[in-house]
């Protein structure tokens, strides 16, 4: 979209960017409520912003359904 982390920081009422620093690095995981509002930013939907992450625990519930 072409936002730096101040532009994404000043739409989420952030004084600083510390946060999205985080976020893009790995080293934290945004709120459930900054998630969504990153999704509305960055016109996606929530587990397209964490793919992986999201890939993962599809992977592992299907497992567990399947073996009941």
């Amino acid at each position: 979209m072409g936002y730096s982390q101040k532009d994404v920081a000043d739409m989420l009422g952030f004084t600083g960017t510390s946060k999205i620093s985080r976020w893009e690095k790995g080293e934290r995981m945004p709120s459930v409520k900054n998630l969504l509002k990153l999704s509305v930013i960055y016109a996606t939907l929530p587990n397209d912003l964490y793919y992986d992450l999201w890939q993962d625990v599809k992977k592992n519930i299907r497992k567990k359904e399947s073996s009941k």
